[in-house]
């Protein structure tokens, strides 16, 4: 029997619908914000937050996250974005504008293990995830039954190093066009740099924090023989460099010679699902900007 599982919680973000969000990087220098104050206030939008950040305010970049409420927004986005055009060209603006009623469509990836799978649905359900899971893609079935008990669509896409190219194909069909963010949750395989150029700075994965000490199979044991004393995760967005990407957010926990492999393990595996889904909600809130190979988080 398929369990439906209902969402408990109501958002802020469906609580505001004419609220939407602004991440704007560019060169440094007078002006900036008063011209993107006055744009809004010329155009009847109220500022409700907003934060900045300066690399050097002589000749660095400037980084800026700002929400507004707009009456009418769904209505007005479109016309506020192309007027906005002439302000970004003025000041060589990369910027992006979001309607915060519209959510954003996630796609998990998984391979075996599942804490961090399940803690991400576990915010969904709660309310605290304000995307929707539109799919999970995974190159085994272990999952399967757990995933679609909450009503989201799973698809079994094998992967062995004959069919890595189908698969991706394949995967690239079943997500389809409107995914925004590709959630790697312990997804063991590589992606290639095709598969990446289709979601540049929207693909989103977690390891271990020992690299590059400890590379291979069983970093845990690896750790464990050396007698390390603090473990962690990192998440970061997938780039062509094998975990070398902008990272987002990572955290540790420090340990001792008490502890075995196995409770060196399950202390990671508690890390990792934290901190990705961290990553993961600071990125749907629209809290990132990515320069060259770092990120600016305003949290």
């Amino acid at each position: 029997m398929e369990l439906h599982v209902k969402r408990e919680h109501s958002t802020s973000d469906e609580q505001h619908p004419n609220r939407a969000r602004m991440l704007i990087s560019c060169p440094d220098g007078p002006g900036i914000v008063a011209a993107v104050s006055r744009f809004l206030f010329d155009h009847g939008a109220n500022i409700v937050q907003s934060d900045q950040y300066t690399m050097d305010p002589s000749g660095g970049m400037f980084f800026m996250r700002i929400e507004f409420d707009l009456p009418e927004l769904e209505q007005r986005m479109a016309q506020l974005q192309t007027e906005f055009g002439a302000i970004a060209e003025q000041f060589q603006m990369n910027w992006q504008m979001f309607n915060v009623s519209h959510k954003k469509k996630l796609a998990i990836f998984v391979s075996k293990e599942d804490h961090c799978l399940v803690e991400l649905l576990w915010q969904w359900q709660a309310g605290d995830l304000d995307a929707d899971i539109a799919l999970v893609v995974s190159n085994h079935t272990d999952m399967k039954e757990y995933v679609e008990s909450f009503g989201i669509p799973y698809h079994h896409i094998p992967v062995t190093a004959d069919t890595k190219a189908e698969a991706e194909q394949r995967q690239l069909e079943v997500i389809g066009e409107d995914i925004d963010v590709i959630i790697l949750a312990r997804y063991m395989q590589i992606i290639s740099p095709s598969f990446i150029e289709h979601y540049r700075n929207r693909i989103i994965n977690i390891h271990h924090s020992f690299l590059p000490a400890f590379i291979g199979g069983n970093p845990y044991a690896q750790a464990y023989r050396r007698g390390v004393k603090i473990i962690g995760a990192t998440a970061h967005y997938v780039t062509e460099e094998l975990d070398g990407g902008p990272i987002i957010e990572q955290d540790v926990q420090r340990v001792s010679h008490g502890e075995d492999v196995g409770e060196l393990k399950r202390i990671g595996r508690t890390i990792e699902r934290v901190v990705l889904a961290r990553a993961v909600k600071w990125h749907i809130e629209d809290r990132i900007l990515v320069h060259q190979n770092k990120t600016v988080v305003f949290n």
